[in-house]
């Protein structure tokens, strides 16, 4: 009679244990090569569809031909006459 764990069988037990961790591990990642990509592809698609969305939503109606304008410059009363607003100007001269 053989015993149950002879060196033989433990040999052939982790050589199998072995191939088959090897098999699982390749077709795993071939899984995930596959699925990770997909994965975020849909994530950003959706990611996209909400932004789109949002963009519309918030968006104010406004009736088409019509402009509106929100800020109307001052007019100035000479030429090269600037405001306060635009900082402070230095007169250039021309020295020769």
């Amino acid at each position: 009679m053989q015993p149950l764990y002879s060196k033989e069988n433990q040999m052939e037990e982790f050589i199998r244990f072995i191939f088959i961790a090897i098999a699982i591990l390749y077709i795993v990642r071939a899984i995930l090569r596959w699925a990770i990509p997909a994965l975020f592809q849909s994530m950003v698609n959706k990611a996209q569809q909400q932004q789109q969305q949002t963009n519309y939503s918030n968006r104010p109606e406004q009736p088409t031909g019509r402009i509106k304008v929100d800020y109307v410059p001052e007019k100035t009363d000479k030429k090269g006459h600037f405001t306060d607003k635009a900082g402070d100007f230095v007169d250039y001269e021309e020295v020769k």
